[in-house]
């Protein structure tokens, strides 16, 4: 069931997007060959409970998750489990997806860094995932249909020949961290749910340097690549207003 939120909600849901932008800034600082992701995951889990938050993926699911972010590495797409055996090699790229539940509300999001220095593709992939959550953004306006955010986000990736992901989408969010609507990353302009202030998203591009298409792992949560090529995912948490969309995952 859809449900708008109140401006005391919007500002609730933005004070647990400001814990998970100190996650997204403290891990992106820290990130370099011969960390684990189980080091990164460490680092979160201190700083959101530091907070006074809970991480909003520990436990979550069906087998439970079970870390506090998901680190995703190269072709990883999402929902990579942090290991004490998944080391960071110069020349990756790790993404980062961090949730936060605090006082109520979860906050969602997710960036992807470069582990060293990075090659030319990847550097671009991860600067057109980037772009593309902000040409979806600016389309988040009230009045606008869910099909323009959706369009503009194909549209920017597409472009450069990537594929974007289907079968995963972004999210409605509030007191659940999944919440209705679902935001798919392709689309049709002027088509799918009217805009309305209230609305609170978490869109979350996942661009592929190859076919759009996936696996899942044996773990039952980690998403990869089907042609084993990277993977960026760029994601923030934010309200549609009548004054236009603010961002609510940062400092």
């Amino acid at each position: 069931m859809l449900r708008l939120k109140s401006k005391e909600e919007i500002a609730r849901i933005r004070n647990a997007g400001r814990i998970v932008a100190q996650v997204l800034e403290a891990l992106g600082q820290m990130v370099r060959p011969g960390l684990s992701t189980l080091d990164l995951d460490a680092a979160a889990e201190s700083i959101i409970r530091r907070a006074g938050a809970l991480p909003s993926f520990k436990g979550y699911g069906e087998p439970p998750f079970p870390g506090s972010i998901c680190a995703s590495i190269d072709e990883e797409v999402v929902h990579g489990i942090p290991s004490a055996q998944r080391v960071l090699r110069e020349g990756q790229i790790i993404s980062v997806d961090v949730g936060a539940y605090f006082e109520g509300f979860h906050a969602d999001a997710a960036r992807t860094f470069a582990v060293g220095t990075i090659d030319a593709a990847k550097a671009k992939l991860i600067e057109v995932t980037e772009a593309s959550f902000w040409a979806g953004f600016a389309k988040a306006v009230v009045g606008n249909r869910m099909g323009d955010i959706s369009a503009a986000v194909q549209a920017t990736a597409e472009a450069h020949g990537y594929g974007v992901v289907r079968e995963l989408t972004g999210h409605g969010i509030g007191r659940k961290l999944h919440e209705d609507p679902d935001l798919p990353n392709y689309g049709h302009v002027g088509r799918g749910m009217r805009l309305e202030a209230g609305l609170v998203l978490a869109m979350e591009p996942m661009v592929n340097l190859g076919t759009r298409n996936i696996v899942i792992r044996e773990d039952g949560w980690t998403i990869a690549t089907s042609d084993r090529q990277p993977s960026a995912h760029y994601e923030n948490t934010f309200a549609i207003t009548a004054e236009g969309p603010v961002i609510l995952t940062a400092l």
